[in-house]
């Protein structure tokens, strides 16, 4: 067990020296739209796309050639945020809060300037099946994942701006496109529409339950298990769920549902409400079933493994310790 727990803080301690001494910028999957051959797509939509793609899945890094430099990642900065804090609180050391707070300042500084609210965005132009947003176009998935940072930050310092952050957060995700159905509602993705995207809205549900459960606000409460229902009566009868109700978003991945899966815990949790428990309990036993290899390399897909990609060992990790009360 010794070997184990050295081997998993010695991974920790890289991760956190490798970030920091590239001053918290790197390439991410999705950027290939900051190349310099993106005017050449002419504004179409499926050749931003291929742009995209053929970044994002070459065995070989073509962003040095295509003009793509590192770039600051608010996402990146919400997670190192949640990491600082979670080693904070497991070591006592004080040179954690003491990132842990310069990290949130950023974030508080960095975020959207398209809203008043606080809510983040890329710092890159994205390009997708259900259409294209740009770069400062603040994403319910990043907003509320950044979000349970601050809740995070408030519960251990007592500091009530990280609270207002989380509060305004959730003002944010309210003013999205919603659709309102007979078995709940769907949270919108950002501002531009409405995609009926699982994660998003059970993220943002997430957040919204656990600021409700600080704040008192009746209002988060009642709309984080509004969409709550509206994903789990569409859950599969295996217990998986697909990427989004549209058919064209009917494929079943790790990480999002990971993503799913945290954000149940985490309003069952937040509420004390368990109606959806048997939702998550069969959304586990999928997750854990077909999202690894005998070896225990996570697969991408639940029917296929590649390709192989860190967020998916990265969140697999997560969501199973965060259930391992389970």
């Amino acid at each position: 067990m010794s070997a184990k727990k050295d081997l998993i803080e010695s991974s920790l301690h890289k991760v956190e020296k490798w970030v920091e001494e590239h001053g918290y910028k790197a390439y991410e999957p999705f950027d290939g739209l900051s190349s310099f051959f993106r005017p050449l797509t002419f504004g179409n939509l499926f050749l931003d796309r291929l742009l995209m793609q053929l970044v994002r899945q070459s065995p070989v890094n073509l962003r040095p050639l295509f003009g793509i430099k590192p770039l600051e990642s608010t996402k990146g900065r919400g997670y190192m945020a949640w990491g600082y804090l979670t080693m904070f609180k497991k070591t006592g050391d004080e040179t954690y809060k003491t990132r842990a707070m310069s990290t949130l300042e950023w974030l508080m500084k960095n975020k959207s300037p398209k809203f008043e609210e606080y809510s983040w965005a890329n710092h890159f132009d994205f390009a997708g099946r259900g259409g294209r947003y740009g770069k400062h176009e603040s994403i319910i998935v990043w907003t509320s994942l950044i979000g349970q940072a601050f809740l995070d930050a408030y519960e251990m310092f007592a500091d009530t701006r990280y609270l207002k952050v989380a509060e305004s957060a959730c003002r944010w995700a309210l003013s999205l496109p919603i659709v309102e159905t007979s078995t709940g509602i769907c949270l919108g993705y950002c501002a531009l529409g409405q995609s009926l995207v699982h994660n998003s809205s059970m993220l943002g549900a997430a957040l919204l339950a656990r600021t409700g459960a600080v704040t008192g606000n009746t209002e988060f409460k009642k709309a984080a298990k509004e969409a709550m229902y509206f994903s789990c009566s569409r859950q599969n009868p295996d217990g998986s769920w697909y990427y989004g109700d549209h058919p064209m978003f009917h494929w079943i991945d790790n990480f999002h549902t990971g993503y799913n899966l945290d954000s149940l815990k985490c309003y069952i949790e937040s509420t004390g409400d368990k109606e959806f428990e048997d939702n998550a309990r069969r959304g586990l036993e999928f997750f854990k079933n077909n999202f690894f290899e005998p070896t225990g390399r996570p697969k991408y897909y639940h029917s296929r493994t590649y390709p192989v990609d860190s967020q998916c060992a990265s969140q697999a990790i997560d969501t199973l310790v965060y259930f391992s009360d389970w």
